[in-house]
């Protein structure tokens, strides 16, 4: 079956050198391809009478579910994940497998070394879902990421090779690192009301900025999450404004996130172009199954879509609350796929069940930490 050739891809085009745009590892898509083609003319029929319920989505995390310890031991005995973690090295030119094991934790909230670990860890743990259920890589009907999770989409839907896609989430991870360090800048995660008033919130804490003699200030919606939850971005002066005047704009809870950057603004705007270069330099083909865009909430139809809004995504609002409704919308009395987040955390589960808790009923996460012996609900 075509999709089960996809999780196949996934992992197993994972051989490449590292120094440079890697070269395509074992250069078996062309042969998975054609073999899809057949099967999927052959099985087309039979699919198009799945049940709802016998289909499957897949979810990948973005940064910030990092954590020292998020890839157990045990994982290792799978050899397809020893062996993402050891091209991983060599692209990366350093221990990754050493760092989600032991830390420190420090450097792994870094931007240039978290994105390449949860990519990393995201996959590994998809080698443990189509070890332990094949049937859901064969029933998959749609993939989502978050974010740096939208790399770890693709390359499972088998429209960037591991390899190749592992080095520009290191061109765009080193991007975001120097471009975050660049202003001082962060993030703020708001649970608001459905009177709240962020257009209002966010251009009177630019104001409070250009008060401070801070020219062209950014504070912004970078994340659209789920119904009455957003993240803003900009400058830090503005966040602290809104920390201190939450209740004006009918913001129920405020929290500064553990990130180094305003990402998904403006500010992220010295890190598009190199990696604009590196997904020039790379081969992105046309995903083997729909793919949502992060910039629109929409599936990806094309690569030269995939190569513009990968790097629009930098400078774009996460529209995740639009995906989760693009993937999940469906006719009155129809039933809901399964759907499986695949690496560090559950933060895409706890999403999901404020989007569409129906959904939510069939979710599963496919952990890859210390303790992890089987999936857990």
């Amino acid at each position: 079956m075509r999709l089960g050739l996809a999780g196949r891809a996934a992992a197993g085009r994972c051989l490449g050198r590292g120094g440079g745009a890697p070269q395509r590892g074992a250069e078996l898509l062309p042969e998975l391809l054609q073999s899809a083609e057949a099967a999927e003319e052959g099985a087309g029929a039979t699919r198009g009478r799945r049940a709802p319920e016998e289909a499957s989505v897949l979810l990948f995390p973005g940064q910030g579910s990092q954590a020292v310890g998020m890839v157990g031991r045990g994982l290792l005995r799978e050899p397809r994940a020893r062996e993402l973690f050891g091209l991983a090295e060599r692209v990366l030119g350093y221990d990754l497998l050493g760092l989600c094991l032991a830390g420190p934790e420090a450097e792994l909230r870094r931007t240039d070394r978290c994105q390449p670990a949860v990519f990393v860890a995201s996959l590994a743990a998809l080698e443990r879902l189509h070890h332990r259920r094949p049937a859901v890589i064969e029933n998959c009907v749609a993939a989502a990421g978050f974010s740096i999770g939208e790399y770890a989409a693709l390359v499972f839907a088998g429209a960037i090779d591991y390899a190749e896609a592992l080095y520009a989430v290191k061109v765009r991870a080193e991007a975001m690192q120097e471009a975050s360090e660049a202003i001082p800048s962060g993030m703020l995660s708001v649970i608001g009301r459905h009177s709240s008033d962020y257009v209002t919130a966010c251009s009177e804490a630019r104001e409070h900025c250009r008060s401070l003699g801070i020219e062209n200030p950014v504070c912004e919606i970078s994340n659209y999450l789920f119904p009455d939850s957003r993240v803003i971005a900009g400058h830090l002066q503005a966040l602290e404004f809104l920390q201190q005047n939450s209740k004006k704009y009918g913001f129920v809870r405020v929290k500064m996130l553990p990130v180094s950057g305003a990402f998904h603004t403006r500010l992220m705007e010295p890190a598009v172009e190199p990696l604009a270069e590196a997904l020039r330099s790379i081969n992105i083909q046309k995903p083997l199954i729909p793919v949502y865009s992060n910039v629109d909430g929409q599936k990806y139809t094309q690569p030269k879509q995939i190569q513009r809004l990968l790097a629009k995504q930098l400078v774009s609002p996460v529209k995740w609350e639009q995906t989760m409704h693009s993937i999940y919308e469906r006719r009155k009395g129809m039933g809901f796929p399964c759907t499986y987040e695949v690496g560090p955390g559950k933060q895409l589960g706890v999403i999901l069940r404020s989007c569409n808790l129906k959904a939510w009923k069939f979710y599963t996460h496919i952990d890859v930490s210390e303790n992890e012996t089987e999936e857990e609900t």
